[in-house]
């Protein structure tokens, strides 16, 4: 079953029809077919890794069969991960990472910045320091994006109290209420390439994830990771350093999006934390047994987690 719902996901993802549809995968593709034509204007220089992985695809192979590719490198080191953290139970913790909101849309229409945060969350599951820093700089060179969530990963070496990131998250709630724009101008002059746009160009693109403004409804989703982690850290006294970890990193960059929230484009800043919520929310569930009828429970949170995808995916688009 597991290793169905593996080979299934990957195959329902890279043999999709080729089209604008699916948003960037059409730019992709004619990019791929110009490389093929010899035509070489660097088009993802700034993230080399990419830029030097579909040069070599575009010599090598067919636009359908590096699309496949993607989505092996995009799905697989999550299950991988999985297996490391769970084992036997791999199988929710990877059901809860394909059922988040985002999932689809990043393995569609975000691929480069998919496939970091897959190596990304690969790079964390590994218990070698130095294959985390490999991974680590793999998945920076495929999206600089990845910046975010490794920034958070680097503080919490140095510091690694979960109640302060808690106390942090939650005071850049009124910060954005308050601050309106200002975010977005201060943290645009850190970007040097064309992604400062998406922090201050407006919502050019009619993109209805932003066109509303500050977004409770995606805050909400967001605390749904947050409030889980609070309850089984503090509430059920749940002690696990790994767990920890995973916290503060979703904390720390989950409040950089929260900051920016109104932003165009803030989904990619929203996914650079939404990557990892399936994991911070089960992560408890399949490590210790520390409340009645825990399974059912997991059973009932992943229903509503996929419902809330349902939701926003199927019948509100």
């Amino acid at each position: 079953m597991t290793t169905f719902l593996v080979i299934f996901t990957i195959f329902y993802i890279g043999f999709r029809p080729l089209s604008f549809v699916f948003g960037d995968m059409g730019t992709y593709a004619e990019i791929f077919n110009k490389y093929q034509l010899g035509i070489d204007n660097s088009y993802f220089k700034e993230d080399y890794l990419f830029e030097f992985f579909i040069r070599t695809c575009a010599q090598t192979m067919s636009v359908e069969v590096f699309f496949l590719l993607c989505a092996i490198l995009y799905v697989l080191p999550l299950w991988v991960a999985c297996k490391k953290w769970f084992k036997d139970y791999a199988f929710y913790a990877f059901l809860a990472l394909i059922t988040s909101f985002s999932f689809w849309s990043f393995g569609t229409n975000g691929i480069r910045n998919g496939i970091a945060t897959s190596i990304f969350l690969y790079a964390l599951s590994r218990d070698k320091l130095s294959i985390k820093i490999l991974f680590i700089i793999i998945a920076f060179g495929f999206h600089k994006s990845i910046a975010i969530p490794v920034a958070a990963l680097i503080l919490t070496y140095f510091y690694s109290n979960p109640k302060k990131y808690f106390y942090g998250w939650l005071l850049c709630i009124p910060l954005s209420l308050v601050s309106g724009g200002f975010w977005e101008g201060l943290f645009a002059g850190f970007m040097a390439d064309e992604r400062s746009s998406y922090l201050t160009d407006g919502n050019i693109n009619n993109d209805s994830f932003s066109s509303s403004g500050f977004r409770w409804d995606f805050l909400l989703y967001s605390a749904s990771a947050v409030y889980t982690a609070y309850f089984f850290i503090f509430k059920k006294n749940f002690t696990d350093q790994r767990y920890n970890r995973l916290v503060c990193v979703y904390l720390a960059a989950n409040a950089f999006w929260v900051l920016v929230i109104r932003a165009n484009f803030s989904n990619r800043f929203a996914y650079l934390s939404w990557f990892m919520m399936g994991i911070v929310i089960v992560y408890p569930f399949l490590t210790k047994i520390q409340i009645k009828k825990q399974h059912q429970v997991l059973g009932l949170v992943l229903l509503a987690y996929f419902g809330f995808t349902f939701l926003m995916n199927v019948i509100l688009v």
